[in-house]
């Protein structure tokens, strides 16, 4: 690739949007996610790509954890989350195995690894939207991003905190690293912004609110929404992990159906086939109303598609 021109794995992509955080811990990967699975139930055609090389924890959002991404001659093969395969996942957890080891590189490796995820990647032809899920915070990771991107024409970035002080003001230093590299900032999001009660439904501010609102008012930048702390997402979220790993390898599974009559391999089959997919369970959520909000926020942009 010339350094004159974007990424040509990103030319028929109609919109990219990114996802920022000033800091850790603000549920920059769950808004990751919410925002593919919205994208996806709106009848577009989703991928999403996860560089928070330190944490990559976008396998574990979508119920993928376990899972291999393979590399072809082409470049990396992403990793489909629906029979539908509508949404599709690119993440260096794919290729570390173990959710628990560390990723001790230094600068240099991980610039080339977030080149190779952004410019060697046979993303869908049909892609409307690719999300991309960036580390927290301002770093080395971030430049290599804005200088593979500045030529693709992203359609912008969302912002996302939470309502404390200390999360409101780090997000100050995202809004500057845009206005630097001209990224467009498509709003904020105020994430974990009260406490849904799982038994009443009652919402209770436990970090407080409002401090994402102020914000965007005080520079003049688009309030997407607020969204509050889901117990039942989050357990939406653990069964499906819980479901990906009680899946068996394939030589045991087919050493253990050897034993079983077409009966019982038929009536799995048929139990496997009327499973809801993590985008069906998203549908009948009670998060998902809240967050259709935020997106309904973003697509009133009218941002044109890029090709």
């Amino acid at each position: 690739m010339s350094e004159l021109e974007a990424p040509k794995s990103l030319a028929h992509i109609k919109h990219i949007v990114l996802v920022l955080s000033g800091k850790g811990g603000v549920g920059k990967s769950s808004v990751t996610t919410q925002l593919a699975l919205s994208l996806v139930i709106k009848g577009f055609k989703v991928g999403v790509l996860d560089i928070d090389l330190t944490g990559p924890s976008i396998p574990r959002m979508f119920g993928l954890e376990g899972k291999s991404m393979f590399q072809s001659e082409r470049g990396w093969i992403p990793v489909y989350v629906d029979n539908d395969e509508r949404l599709s996942v690119v993440s260096l957890g794919f290729l570390i195995g173990d959710r628990g080891s560390s990723v001790a590189w230094r600068g240099p490796k991980k610039t080339s690894m977030i080149n190779q995820f952004i410019s060697n990647v046979i993303w869908p032809k049909d892609l409307d939207y690719l999300i991309i899920d960036t580390p927290p915070g301002t770093s080395d990771e971030h430049i290599s991003i804005a200088e593979q991107l500045r030529l693709a024409n992203p359609d912008g970035a969302v912002l996302v905190t939470t309502p404390q002080a200390v999360s409101v003001n780090d997000v100050k230093k995202e809004m500057n690293f845009c206005h630097k590299v001209r990224f467009k900032i498509l709003g904020i999001v105020e994430n974990m912004s009260g406490f849904i009660c799982p038994y009443c439904a009652e919402c209770t501010n436990i970090f407080s609110s409002g401090g994402g609102k102020i914000l965007a008012d005080q520079h003049q930048i688009n309030y997407l929404g607020n969204l509050p702390i889901d117990p039942t997402f989050v357990e939406m979220i653990e069964n499906n992990n819980m479901d990906s790993k009680n899946e068996l390898p394939e030589l045991e599974r087919l050493s253990i159906s050897d034993k079983q009559s077409d009966k019982d391999r038929e009536e799995k089959n048929q139990e496997k086939k009327h499973k809801e997919s993590l985008v069906d369970q998203y549908k009948e959520s009670s998060i998902k109303p809240v967050f259709e909000i935020i997106v309904d926020n973003i697509l009133s942009q009218g941002i044109p598609s890029r090709v």
